[in-house]
């Protein structure tokens, strides 16, 4: 398995878990404009991002918790490589609504929650 992102968050803004409550995890790069902080998990690039953007059936982790990709936008891994910044919706869905969104399998709301705090390493792998 090939490790596409590694990242550790730095930082979770004040909406976050409620964000997190409906399967919306939105990433922005340390550093981002304080209105997009309050939204924001903030993080920090450990490895990555890779040249090429994960496919369906790439894995997702946040912590301990873990969902399978199901779709990729057709500008979501530019602005990841660009910015740090993706909407991840475990949502399910085989089809992106935005273009700068990532869909994952759904996964426990609460434990997304949960796993949500600084330090917890998010990683994106094919």
């Amino acid at each position: 398995m090939s490790v596409l992102l590694k990242t550790r968050v730095t930082a979770i803004g004040p909406e976050v878990a409620d964000l997190a409550e409906g399967g919306v995890v939105i990433l922005f790069a340390d550093g981002s404009p304080p209105e997009l902080a309050e939204v924001s998990v903030l993080h920090l690039t450990e490895q990555g991002p890779s040249d090429a953007a994960p496919q369906k059936g790439a894995s997702i982790t946040l912590g301990p918790v873990s969902a399978t990709i199901t779709a990729v936008g057709s500008t979501a891994w530019s602005k990841v490589r660009e910015m740090g910044h993706v909407v991840i919706s475990f949502n399910g869905a085989s089809e992106a609504e935005r273009p700068g969104e990532v869909c994952a399998s759904e996964v426990d709301t609460g434990a997304l929650v949960a796993a949500l705090t600084p330090g917890a390493v998010i990683t994106i792998a094919a």
